[in-house]
């Protein structure tokens, strides 16, 4: 009999970035590399594991823009166009590299690896990855959950309860028609939360959310076992809380696993390191270096001189280190069983992205660890937030902290003097789109297609990706613009639909550019 149980959460999202005026778009190749390093490998982590008869468990939320994203079917096309070019380049650096005892080997690695990716993606699911976790879902191993439905960053946006209402009630919707079935829990967007907002989770149906670590250990009344048991709101939604020592051995960039120095190194790609002329056909058009996910070298340690990878040797590593993160949580959960008198439950949440985009081995490892704990030890047993509340129906009830992750866990990565200025745009667009919602409370034809196109511009500029961007400084410029240009085609739509001079030829180019959610009713907003 187990004494406690192990809940391993994926968030995996990514900003809406389409843009059909652009025959290719830098930006775009964020969905491409993470289709390719990150959603495909895991899914093929989960495909072997089913085949193995591996009785496993993990929770994956699936944000509503990487959902819509999956479903478009201009980047559908776009993405295999992509791996065409990868497989391509493999088979020429398999060429280039046929006599080289070290590199030779590691090319035909990648050419394996695409080839791979390939075949999942255009024979075995047929471009259809929703479908692809839904079929997984099905077979009750895998638990996937929401999260609001822009990813907006819903404590900066509670100055209009409307915008929030809007952001869980659509991603609610969104899950429901690709799952055929409502969800169970949903991912706040940086595990943001304020008091009051559970309410609004209940409201849309929900089970529970996670939280960081602090929002849960200074809440009122203090939760009596830390955050080895999830708690009821005063709402009765429960709330997880975040694990920080499981969090601490994988995200750590000191102490962290995917630092270790026999790890595949993220930043020497043959995009930067080969000739020009060589790789011209497979980076930017025009000429910009990016890389192309072909990287030859192990991080080796704080040296600019890399050394080859060995991918056996990083194997080995994945398994050891598979293997501590599973000794140390059993060593955990028989401390705080008997301290504590309960099954306690370590969840353990990490961005999807980190496992095969920026750890490659990240899906080995998970594989390794998820086999380890069904076969190798008795005293945790895994488990998704739904089963574990089916089991343990009796919780304390507290009112959690505000909170968020991030630099110093109160909100400030995403209010902040680099990006402070949004909020006055956003808080008044959605009033406007509030207003707009009660003044027309039937509309039809062209003003009806006005309407819900301007509630697709809001919550497109409502994104927490934006303001994160904008902190950090990476593509800045980017995400600058998208701000402005979201909030300049709402104002333009909102004069045109109070004016009843609503510009159809305008209407319909940005209905090609901003389609997500296209069953949305803008009267979502009243």
């Amino acid at each position: 009999m187990e004494k406690g149980y192990f809940c391993l959460v994926l968030h995996a999202h990514l900003p809406y970035v389409r843009h059909p005026e652009h025959d290719y778009f830098l930006e775009e190749d964020w969905l491409y590399e993470a289709v390719t390093e990150t959603y495909l490998p895991v899914l093929e982590t989960m495909e072997n594991l089913l085949n193995d008869g591996v009785d496993f468990r993990i929770t994956i939320s699936l944000s509503p823009p990487l959902i819509e994203m999956f479903n478009d079917e201009l980047l559908r096309g776009r993405y295999s166009r992509h791996l065409k070019k990868l497989v391509e380049l493999s088979h020429k650096e398999v060429e280039r590299l046929k006599d080289d005892p070290v590199f030779g080997p590691l090319a035909i690695m990648y050419r394996e690896y695409f080839e791979k990716a390939q075949y999942f993606y255009e024979e075995k699911y047929r471009r259809n990855l929703v479908g692809a976790f839904r079929r997984i879902q099905d077979t009750g191993k895998l638990e996937i959950i929401t999260s609001a439905a822009t990813h907006g960053f819903l404590p900066n946006l509670f100055v209009t309860p409307e915008a929030v209402r809007t952001q869980v009630k659509l991603a609610v919707d969104c899950y429901r028609r690709n799952f055929g079935r409502p969800p169970n829990g949903i991912w706040l967007p940086e595990c943001g939360y304020y008091p009051g907002l559970d309410e609004i989770l209940k409201e849309a149906g929900l089970r529970y959310f996670f939280l960081e670590t602090h929002g849960l250990l200074f809440g009122n009344p203090r939760p009596r076992y830390g955050t080895y048991a999830p708690v009821y709101c005063p709402s009765g939604i429960a709330a997880f809380g975040r694990d920080m020592e499981s969090s601490r051995q994988v995200w750590s960039s000191v102490d962290g696993y995917p630092g270790d120095y026999n790890y595949r190194e993220f930043y020497r790609d043959i995009g930067f390191d080969l000739p020009f002329d060589y790789v011209k056909p497979y980076i930017h058009p025009d000429g910009i270096r990016i890389n192309t996910g072909i990287k030859y070298y192990r991080i080796t340690g704080k040296t600019p001189h890399k050394k080859p990878y060995n991918r056996q040797r990083a194997m080995e590593k994945a398994a050891e280190h598979a293997g501590n993160f599973m000794f140390n949580r059993e060593k955990q959960i028989e401390h705080f069983a008997a301290v504590l008198g309960i099954k306690p439950v370590v969840v353990a949440p990490y961005d999807a992205e980190l496992f095969g985009h920026w750890w490659f081995e990240g899906p080995d490892w998970i594989n390794f660890l998820v086999r380890k704990f069904v076969y190798d030890q008795k005293t945790i047993k895994l488990i998704t937030p739904s089963e574990y509340l089916e089991r343990h129906p009796g919780l304390q009830v507290i009112t959690p902290n505000q909170s968020s992750w991030g630099w110093k866990g109160y909100s400030e990565v995403w209010l902040n003097g680099a990006n402070d200025w949004i909020y006055p745009h956003l808080h008044k667009t959605a009033q406007r789109m509030a207003e707009l919602a009660r003044e027309n409370p039937d509309s039809s034809g062209l003003r009806r297609r006005a309407l819900n196109q301007a509630a697709r511009e809001i919550l497109l500029a409502q994104s927490s990706d934006w303001a994160f961007i904008m902190k950090t400084g990476t593509a800045r410029d980017y995400a600058v613009n998208r701000t402005y240009i979201h909030i300049e085609r709402f104002n333009r739509l909102y004069s045109g639909i109070k004016g009843n001079s609503i510009d159809e030829s305008y209407l319909r180019e940005i209905e090609e550019k901003d389609n997500i959610f296209s069953y949305i009713d803008y009267g979502i907003y009243r």
